[in-house]
């Protein structure tokens, strides 16, 4: 059986048929299993040279809140001269690689008459149940997704819908949004107006003719703005796709580009290695508490932290949510951290941000989407037609799933050349930013979800 060895502090390889894990060395009862260099649980048994090593002889050793010192350790990426990519140029200095109309409901409760007016003029909605009947912070977490997607550069108009009577009004939403004279933006309040879809209908005309005057103009590829995400793990995905995409993240931040790492409980077990990484120790106090108050999260509502990996990581070789979090990490290659941004917030440091959130696939690429991410590179072993707001580029770990899902991947990162693979990737990544489509976008699988943590009236 072909097997890999992925560092050599490892007592365990990984079979290339399976992805499963194998004992390289006869490892004691309670010694820990190396994978990637670092702790993935222990040895609930004696385990011989050999044999697999999986749920059935080996435990997460993830406990509850921990303190940490801050110590970094990592090296300035190398600067590169950034390629130029065809893009829109906004008012405010912003791209765009996308030039659509999107329709933003305020409210869940106009879903229906978005959907109408999105079949109608070919705009692209995107509804959600949220909007009334929240308060505090679960409120204005809604408000601040929504804001980033009424702000996002990638859409050439945006028509916000409200009903008239929710909390999140139009009104209010305008308080979050601020200035509001942009002219790709329009508002309509369906409950002041006779005929709702005849009105939506000029609103959306007037901002496709608006959008239909822009023009792709060659700009700098620093001033593009990835979001990294996987789903759907497998256990070559930490050595293949992971890794791929890890290396031009690198890239990316060397040009002076942005890249965005999330999913906070996919970091358990693998902090250590970001907060390395930390420019400062301000970065690192923010990132600590990202950590923690999510792990807070996890207690408080009588969960265990290790609640991870899901059945499918399990099926294809993950065993302990530290294995998990160590293969979903390498997405951030090996770039110095430089902020770390709360939920909602929209990135502005260049280089290597981390964003606070949750793991579940559309919630993510959501929140990634509204922290200003022009488009999404997704692993995933197990294969997804998912796609959110921005252009979500599926990125498969293994040949097997690339081909029998051909119609959801884009790319197949399988192979042991990781520079090639991630010099082929970019490419891909020059010619989704210039125009071509993805999968997700052919499909028409373009959807939003807001995390929800609080009180529904």
């Amino acid at each position: 059986m072909d097997t890999v060895r992925i560092n050599e502090k490892d007592n365990v390889c990984v079979s290339l048929e399976t992805g499963h894990k194998i004992a390289v060395c006869d490892i004691e009862k309670g010694a820990d299993i190396i994978k990637y260099g670092y702790p993935i649980g222990y040895a609930t048994e004696n385990i011989m040279q050999g044999e697999h090593v999986h749920s059935h002889n080996m435990k997460t050793k993830l406990g509850d809140i921990l303190s940490y010192e801050y110590a970094p350790y990592f090296e300035e990426l190398s600067q590169e001269e950034p390629f130029t990519i065809n893009a829109y140029i906004r008012e405010n200095g912003d791209i765009g690689i996308r030039n659509d109309i999107w329709i933003v409901p305020t409210v869940g409760c106009v879903n229906s008459i978005a959907k109408t007016l999105s079949e109608k003029t070919g705009a692209i909605c995107f509804s959600h149940p949220y909007g009334c009947s929240q308060l505090g912070d679960d409120m204005k977490i809604t408000q601040l997704i929504l804001r980033g997607l009424i702000r996002h550069p990638n859409a050439g108009g945006v028509l916000v819908l409200g009903l008239g009577c929710e909390n999140n009004n139009i009104s209010e939403m305008k308080k979050v949004l601020g200035e509001t004279n942009d002219k790709r933006i329009r508002f309509l309040s369906v409950q002041d107006c006779e005929d709702e879809i005849s009105e939506g209908k000029r609103l959306i005309s007037e901002l496709k003719l608006i959008a239909s005057k822009d023009v792709r103009q060659s700009v700098s590829a620093s001033k593009l703005k990835i979001g990294l995400k996987c789903g759907g793990s497998d256990g070559f995905s930490g050595i293949t796709a992971n890794a791929v995409v890890g290396k031009v993240t690198d890239k990316i931040c060397a040009m002076g580009g942005v890249a965005v790492l999330t999913e906070v409980p996919e970091m358990f077990g693998a902090e250590t290695v970001l907060f390395d990484r930390c420019i400062n120790k301000e970065v690192f106090a923010k990132g600590v508490d990202l950590i923690n108050r999510f792990k807070q999260y996890f207690i408080d509502h009588g969960q265990p932290v290790s609640e991870n990996p899901s059945p499918g990581n399990k099926e294809g070789g993950i065993t302990t949510l530290e294995e998990k979090s160590l293969g979903c990490i390498q997405k951030g290659g090996t770039a110095p951290v430089v902020d770390v941004l709360d939920y909602g917030e929209i990135v502005t440091k260049a280089g290597l941000n981390l964003l606070n959130g949750p793991g579940n696939d559309i919630v993510s690429i959501t929140n990634l989407a509204a922290a200003g991410c022009h488009l999404i590179l997704f692993t995933t072993g197990r294969g997804t037609p998912l796609g959110g707001a921005v252009p979500t580029i599926k990125i498969a770990s293994n040949d097997s799933i690339a081909t029998k899902k051909s119609h959801w991947i884009d790319f197949s990162a399988f192979g042991f050349d990781k520079d090639y693979k991630a010099d082929e990737l970019t490419e891909l990544i020059k010619k989704v930013a210039d125009g071509t489509l993805t999968k997700n976008e052919i499909l028409g699988n373009r959807e939003i979800a807001i995390f929800k943590n609080g009180v529904t009236l």
